[in-house]
């Protein structure tokens, strides 16, 4: 969390400088297609500025977006929540959601189109909106908490829409896609393929290796990256031994560059043999979520080191109720099914954007 002053004294110029970026994005298609001369090259300019105008329509990002809580008066940065592939903001409710009410965190939660199973570089258009508009109302930067994609896709957002590294704090992710998991290439091998986001995850796929060709972290950011040794979902996924740097790939969660403000744990670091696997360490880990905290109110990504070990004993995260947690994680289990029911499947991947096609090592 970056200090109280200077959240405090951005309010009033991010106000304003937000305002004026949001305007140069809706106006730059506007001003590319009836300028010429000199008039084309400012417009030019602004769109490479703050990255590639959004194609999505403002109604659909606007109404993707759900708040709860004062993110103008606040005391802390607000938060946003992005649930992983195959899920809604649904996934938030019983645990974050109410966690951060209790505390007094405002904090908002975004709908990824297709409940994340399309085309990620969509979706992050809905990232990408939801993090300008959060920025502006708070006046200063916010957090992002992400869940499997979810913790992988402001990622996407960052590389290609610069005018959000400033906008962002924290990001969290939480056993986050980020080197993508031999399990999609393995569920994308059955007849007709698998869902465009599943193709995008792909241990292999072109989007993966996009998004980490040069640097996979920005200075302006800080990351803290949890994951488990008993994920099924994002696999490789385990912590290599210190000592034996070779024995096993590295975790694919992990990020692979960066500083002091890049954090990767993983949650038997803390608490060994601890047995959250991919969908706990979202919905209803007390480890992970005390990670969480840990970044979100402190400077810098979190710290192992100030994580009471006590936590390790706790069945639930803060916010879940242990009497509806059968119920309420059932749901989670039946929402995973019904989009890999029904989503329909795609031979390949979608095609690169243009504005991606030649990242290169930018």
């Amino acid at each position: 969390m970056r200090n109280v002053a200077r959240a405090a004294g951005a309010r009033a110029a991010g106000v304003r400088t937000a305002g004026v970026r949001a305007a140069l994005v809706r106006g730059a298609a506007v001003l590319a297609a009836v300028t010429v001369g000199l008039g084309a090259s400012v417009a030019t300019a602004s769109a490479e500025e703050d990255g590639p105008a959004l194609q999505v329509p403002e109604q659909a990002l606007a109404q993707s977006l759900s708040c709860t809580g004062d993110l103008e008066d606040a005391d802390r940065e607000p938060v946003l929540l992005i649930p992983g592939t195959t899920q809604t903001p649904a996934e938030f409710s019983w645990n974050h959601a109410r966690a951060f009410a209790a505390e007094g965190r405002p904090f908002c939660t975004v709908a990824l189109p297709d409940k994340g199973m399309g085309d990620i570089q969509v979706a992050a258009e809905y990232v990408v909106s939801a993090v300008r508009t959060m920025s502006e109302r708070a006046g200063g930067p916010v957090d992002v908490v992400g869940h499997s994609q979810g913790g992988m896709i402001t990622r996407w957002a960052l590389k290609f829409w610069p005018d959000t590294r400033d906008a962002v704090d924290d990001l969290v992710g939480l056993a986050p896609s980020n080197h993508g998991t031999v399990v999609a290439n393995g569920i994308c091998l059955a007849p007709g393929g698998c869902a465009p986001a599943i193709q995008q995850q792909r241990a292999d796929a072109r989007f993966i290796a996009t998004l980490n060709a040069g640097r996979e972290t920005w200075d302006e950011v800080d990351y803290t990256v949890a994951y488990t040794d008993f994920d099924e979902v994002v696999v490789p996924n385990v912590e290599t031994p210190p000592l034996l740097p070779d024995a096993a790939p590295p975790a694919s969660s992990a990020l692979r560059d960066g500083g002091e403000n890049v954090r990767n744990v993983s949650l038997q670091s803390i608490c060994p043999a601890h047995p959250a696997d991919h969908l706990t360490i979202g919905t209803s880990d007390a480890v992970s979520y005390a990670l969480v905290v840990d970044a979100l109110d402190h400077d810098g990504p979190a710290d192992p080191d100030r994580i009471d070990r006590a936590v390790c004993l706790q069945p639930f995260q803060p916010g879940v109720d242990p009497v509806t947690f059968p119920t309420d994680f059932a749901q989670v289990l039946t929402t995973v099914a019904d989009a890999l029911v029904t989503t329909p499947p795609v031979a390949t991947e979608p095609p690169l954007q243009p504005y991606a096609e030649s990242a290169g090592a930018a």
